[in-house]
């Protein structure tokens, strides 16, 4: 790991510390570089704003679990890592996922899954998305979100297993068809 990344997880550690016990959108860059001993400048030569730092994070998250699905996952194996590090991160993604800045989780979560899955069903078609799978895909991309924000926000009762399953039961069956014999290469 390079130096620029060190601090990047960083600023990371101290923004999960702050989160801890004040909601994202009172938190300051001041105080989240003041957390771990860096500049403000020092913050902006990494990140935009908090927003773009949670968001950066999150990435690290994706890296690892839904952008492997037919990869090195399947598509239940990549939601299964998703939720289990969301969860294991419970009050850092609790707290990021209440945020509704225009900069906010919610929307980067959202814009991730779609860009994903628009990718592999266009790799698997060899074409662009019909417009009926586009809208099913916008509509379960949304829904996904919102359901992993509700289990975020109620505390995360259910297990990660028992979330990838529920969402791949929520699959409309066309898009069913085109996802779910996502298997690793």
């Amino acid at each position: 790991m390079d130096a620029r990344e060190k601090t990047r997880y960083r600023l990371a550690d101290s923004i999960k510390k702050l989160m801890a016990t004040t909601p994202l959108d009172r938190i300051t860059v001041k105080e989240i570089a003041d957390g771990c001993g860096v500049t403000r400048q020092t913050f902006y030569r990494n990140f935009a704003d908090k927003y773009d730092l949670v968001n950066w994070y999150f990435e690290k998250l994706a890296q690892k679990s839904f952008k492997q699905m037919g990869v090195r996952l399947t598509l239940r194996e990549g939601l299964l890592e998703k939720f289990t590090f969301l969860q294991a991160e419970r009050s850092f993604f609790t707290q990021a996922f209440r945020s509704n800045d225009s900069n906010s989780l919610i929307q980067y979560d959202y814009e991730c899954i779609l860009k994903f899955y628009t990718g592999v069903i266009t790799r698997k078609t060899g074409k662009p998305l019909e417009p009926d799978v586009a809208f099913l895909l916008e509509m379960y991309c949304r829904g996904s979100i919102y359901m992993t924000v509700e289990w975020a926000a109620g505390g995360m009762k259910l297990p990660p297993e028992k979330m990838a399953d529920l969402l791949i039961l929520a699959l409309p069956p066309l898009l069913e068809k085109l996802l779910s014999d996502l298997q690793p290469a």
